[in-house]
């Protein structure tokens, strides 16, 4: 009896699409996986802008979103293993997240039209 080997490799991602409720990667083996977003927390509270700016890393061993540092492998998607992460770790990035976006809005730049103070045209001075 004669037996062939074949070498298989383990597939790669080759794309991402993240929606409101799930992570969609197309393999190389020409399969697409489908997890729920609910399973990755830091997704879940990522802003589209944040959940479309993904990278492949390994050769596409897994999913890199340098925006909410998250990293999904191709082998733990296959498993069907949501992310291992605790719930401390992700409450203490939550907080510095809703802290830092908090810091960003006070920071933002106001409109020309929405300037008070001194010597601006829409300043008024009140006499005593």
């Amino acid at each position: 009896m004669t037996t062939s080997t074949t070498e298989t490799s383990a597939p790669r991602a080759i794309s991402v699409k993240v929606t409101n409720d799930a992570v969609e990667v197309d393999l190389s083996d020409g399969r697409t996986v489908i997890a729920p977003l609910a399973w990755y927390p830091r997704l879940q509270h990522s802003t589209p802008k944040e959940r479309n700016r993904w990278r492949l890393i390994g050769g596409g061993e897994g999913i890199h979103w340098p925006g909410v540092d998250e990293d999904i492998s191709v082998e733990g998607l296959l498993a069907g293993r949501p992310s291992g992460e605790s719930q401390q770790s992700f409450k203490r990035w939550l907080s510095k997240r809703s802290a830092g976006l908090a810091k960003k809005r006070l920071h933002l730049p106001k409109s020309p039209t929405s300037r008070v103070g001194r010597g601006s045209a829409g300043s008024r001075r009140l006499r005593r």
